[in-house]
């Protein structure tokens, strides 16, 4: 059974940092990609990050570029969401997902992941 959990969220004030984790198991690490997602209240999700394992490429959201750096440890098969300078507009649940055929050009489709990790509240305060 494919788990993804989630941890690291909080509540920080603008210009802040938090590191988000998810941690994988049940799957072959190597053969996924990692996305993570956020909804804030009232909106859709949307894509955030997303890393291919296999080759290591990423991709961010424009929003985020310069700000957030996503990241994994082989070892314990975690991906991770590095969020530095964060902003009230970043407030948000961020979910992390895996998919293991995913084409670079729909990381941001969150009907294309397969796995889904819990919920994990981001708050950044003015």
């Amino acid at each position: 059974e494919v788990q993804l959990q989630a941890s690291g969220g909080g509540l920080v004030q603008a210009g802040g940092s938090l590191r988000l984790s998810c941690a994988a198991s049940g799957l072959t690490f190597d053969d996924y990609a990692f996305g993570w997602f956020r909804q804030a209240p009232g909106k859709e999700r949307e894509g955030v990050s997303c890393i291919s394992i296999s080759d290591g490429n990423t991709y961010y959201a424009d929003s985020v570029k310069g700000r957030f750096t996503i990241s994994i440890n082989n070892a314990k098969s975690t991906v991770y969401l590095q969020m530095n300078n964060l902003q009230p507009e970043d407030t948000a649940v961020y979910y992390c997902a895996t998919a293991q055929w995913l084409l670079p050009s729909l990381w941001m489709l969150d009907v294309e992941y397969d796995y889904w990790g819990q919920g994990i509240l981001v708050t950044v305060s003015s």
